[in-house]
């Protein structure tokens, strides 16, 4: 590591720059080695002050200055500037954290036990770091707070619980949902509190808005298949979206029915209109004659065969087949209990199958190299009705799946 002093090979550079005092190349090469030298040093001393508690212990941040000092001290033991944060802070944090905790269990507040908590955690956290650096342990002999940790946590958890189960009898959503976020927080830190993760599923389930999505309903025999398709879309959706947020919980008519659920609210999909297979043929007659003209044959001049060139010409027939598919979908969300409407939509999706080919009577020279490539490919069979039923579907699920989440946002 760089000591502060120029390395020989520095030495060496610096000797070649006085060798040549007046030249340009000595100047520059001086330039370098100076810049070099005010690099490294700046380099090392950023080094040897990074992360030793120093700056911390001065903005008056002792336990973050603690941590600093005691992981620089387990990379390097004889760091002098962590050596002498150390103590002071930790003198001075376990300080500021037990007159808090004074001042914590003092105040007539709402869950005070959980600051108080918070406070003995960081005291401990100490206690662990400085446990596991042997020079640290050199310089401080840490006091251990677990007994007063776990009373705190023991406190914390149990006016945390009973504010929860307290709200859990009231019979509204807005309780039971308040009821959860309170049994979340107490999670955080007490996870195995009594029956907690019971009572948080509890919470849960009454504090959502319970919501069955309906397949589409499609009156046609003919493209039940295709409708198939459009349904496992809708099962998928629903498998990777059990809960939109929170407090959103989506049933399949059949999981619902397994449960014997009442739901809250209902979505409905209904095809209302399509068309399948609707078909225009459109056909261009013209006639081409090539850009440049052409070799067309030979003749005979003074006894002497020569070529002929002139423009050559075509009839060109190009056709372009259109097979267009289109439908739309009613969105229809409903309050279950009073059949009120909340939301209705109708979403329109379409599909275009496209098919262009050429054919030409004449010189086939007379062709652009577009209208070549043209005549070269062939009328071909549009898919069959089932895919494009599945085609035009495809728009009016993602709107679906989209305007579905945009809805239950708001809850």
């Amino acid at each position: 590591m760089f000591s502060g002093d120029i390395s020989e090979k520095k030495r060496r550079k610096v000797v070649y720059c006085e060798t040549f005092p007046n030249t340009i190349q000595s100047i520059f090469c001086l330039m370098k080695t100076i810049i070099y030298v005010i690099i490294a040093g700046t380099l090392l001393f950023l080094s040897s002050c990074s992360k030793s508690g120093t700056k911390a212990l001065e903005r008056g941040d002792f336990y973050e200055a603690v941590l600093q000092a005691t992981e620089k001290l387990r990379k390097d033991s004889d760091n002098s500037k962590s050596s002498a944060v150390l103590p002071e802070a930790y003198r001075n944090a376990q300080r500021e954290f037990l007159r808090d905790i004074d001042h914590a269990k003092n105040a007539n507040q709402q869950f005070r036990w959980e600051a108080v908590l918070n406070y003995y955690t960081k005291l401990n956290n100490m206690q662990d770091a400085i446990d596991k650096c042997t020079a640290c342990r050199r310089l401080v002999t840490p006091q251990s707070y677990y007994r007063e940790e776990e009373e705190a946590r023991e406190n914390a958890a149990a006016e945390r619980y009973a504010v929860a189960s307290d709200l859990m009898k009231r019979p509204s959503r807005e309780s039971a949902r308040m009821a959860y976020n309170h049994f979340e927080q107490l999670m955080s830190f007490a996870p195995n509190y009594r029956d907690t993760r019971d009572r948080m599923e509890d919470a849960l389930n009454v504090a959502s808005l319970h919501v069955v999505l309906e397949q589409p309903k499609l009156n046609s025999r003919l493209f039940q298949y295709s409708n198939d398709y459009f349904q496992g879309q809708i099962d998928d959706f629903l498998r990777n979206n059990r809960r939109m947020n929170k407090f959103v919980r989506f049933y399949s008519p059949q999981e619902a029915k397994s449960v014997k659920l009442v739901p809250d609210q209902v979505v409905r999909l209904e095809f209302l209109d399509f068309v399948v297979g609707e078909t225009n043929v459109q056909t261009d007659r013209l006639k081409v004659t090539s850009k440049d003209s052409v070799k067309t044959g030979e003749a005979t001049i003074n006894g002497k065969k020569v070529p002929v060139y002139d423009k050559v010409s075509a009839q060109l027939i190009r056709s372009h087949k259109a097979v267009r598919s289109r439908g739309i979908l009613s969105l229809e969300i409903f309050d279950y209990q009073t059949n009120r409407a909340l939301s209705r939509e109708e979403i329109p999706g379409e599909f275009t199958w496209v098919n262009d080919w050429a054919t030409f009577n004449g010189d086939e020279r007379a062709l652009s190299p577009a209208d070549k490539a043209l005549a070269q490919r062939r009328e071909e069979l549009p898919p069959s009705p089932q895919q494009l039923f599945i085609e035009f579907t495809k728009p009016i699920y993602s709107q679906v799946t989209s305007k579905i989440k945009r809805f239950y946002e708001r809850y």
